[in-house]
């Protein structure tokens, strides 16, 4: 990739306009993680381009590979490192870009068999930066040629990790959103439910609960449900 060139600056222009599309799209985070790794991929011209985001949610918390366009098996295993372990820990840990001109030929790259098998030679790693500047996980870009990887080409490159972050987080909020607006909607269908139970059964608030919960255990059907039928047939 000659990083000089107008035509590769186009090509990460494009990858920015894409991955910023998405930020305000219906997709869910999945998706988003595959348009991130595929669209960088394309534009920016490497062999495989990898997702790694930090999961939070075990102690101690580990950085786990999200997504990757490469349909190679011995890539797309089910990975997760140390947040100081190999190269996507190191980017974390320093909280820098990270360049190998030769995996085979660097310490910290562990996985060197894995680099053979697949003819992976040069690597850059930027990290995605979240809400506050928080570094939230790594893009990863690994060339089948040996590569010198510009200030040009990690700035550009940074630049789409930046977009990457900020159209996760996006999705994250609408994700939970969504989720609190179902919540409360099965919430108001629960109270609407006890308060037709209440008037017709002469039921106490917790009675008319009681019943909800025991009919939606016998019948294998969400609360919700079961408060939906209450309602319909009030209003039949």
């Amino acid at each position: 990739m000659n990083s000089t060139s107008q035509t590769s600056y186009d090509h990460y222009i494009r990858a920015l306009i894409s991955i910023s599309q998405a930020i305000t799209s219906d997709l869910f985070l999945d998706d988003l993680f595959k348009l991130i790794v595929m669209v960088t991929a394309r534009v920016i011209s490497v062999e495989i381009c990898s997702l790694w985001l930090i999961d939070e949610s075990v102690a101690p918390p580990l950085i786990r590979l999200r997504a990757t366009q490469s349909f190679e098996q011995e890539y797309i295993k089910d990975r997760a490192l140390r947040l100081d372990e190999g190269v996507v820990g190191h980017v974390v840990s320093t909280e820098r870009p990270h360049v190998i001109e030769d995996v085979l030929a660097s310490e910290r790259f562990k996985e060197k068999e894995m680099a053979r098998k697949l003819g992976l030679v040069s690597m850059v790693g930027v990290p995605l930066r979240g809400k506050e500047g928080k570094v939230i996980g790594v893009l990863n870009c690994f060339t089948a040629v040996r590569q010198e990887f510009t200030e040009t080409d990690i700035n550009l490159l940074t630049a789409v990790a930046s977009q990457a972050a900020i159209a996760i987080h996006n999705t994250e909020l609408i994700i939970k959103t969504r989720v609190i607006e179902r919540e409360l909607e099965t919430r108001k269908q629960i109270e609407r439910g006890k308060e037709i139970l209440m008037d017709r059964r002469r039921m106490s608030g917790e009675e008319a609960y009681r019943w909800i919960q025991k009919r939606s255990m016998d019948t294998r059907k969400s609360m919700s449900e079961i408060a939906e039928a209450i309602i319909l047939s009030e209003e039949l």
